[in-house]
């Protein structure tokens, strides 16, 4: 009965590596980039595009262990998630009153270094904001909002 939970588990786990969620890649900008209408200096869109747009953006550079469902998945769910909260790729979209509020929300966030999140820090070596990151980017997104 235990061989046959076991290849069952087996057989699902094989099976579920061939339902793979879509994508978030594009290699275009679009119309609607944080940096049509904001000034964004370079060194701020440097920090961004390092440490915020792999879930932030359309473009999403994947890691070799979102090939493994049902790990995929979740990464996706995670990043459908925040992109619904702050897309940076579709920041001009936004009406003036909630890109105002996103300019607080990333201030705040990079005073109290709630972004990025530590489970993607602790896998993605490098991309946690120096406090002079943080300082740089606050005052950028202050000096907007």
């Amino acid at each position: 009965m235990r061989k046959k939970i076991l290849l069952g588990l087996l057989v699902v786990l094989v099976a579920i590596q061939f339902v793979r969620p879509t994508r978030n890649m594009s290699n275009q900008a679009t119309p609607n980039e944080i940096g049509v209408r904001h000034q964004v200096p370079e060194e701020i869109h440097a920090v961004l595009k390092h440490s915020c747009y792999d879930c932030h953006s359309n473009n999403t550079i994947y890691p070799w262990y979102a090939n493994v469902q049902p790990i995929g998945w979740w990464l996706q769910g995670h990043i459908n998630e925040a992109k619904r909260e702050l897309n940076f790729s579709e920041f001009e979209s936004y009406t003036e009153k909630r890109a105002k509020h996103k300019f607080e929300e990333i201030e705040d966030a990079a005073n109290d270094g709630s972004m990025p999140l530590t489970s993607y820090t602790l896998l993605h070596r490098g991309t946690k904001l120096t406090p002079e990151q943080s300082k740089a980017v606050a005052a950028w997104a202050a000096q907007l909002k």
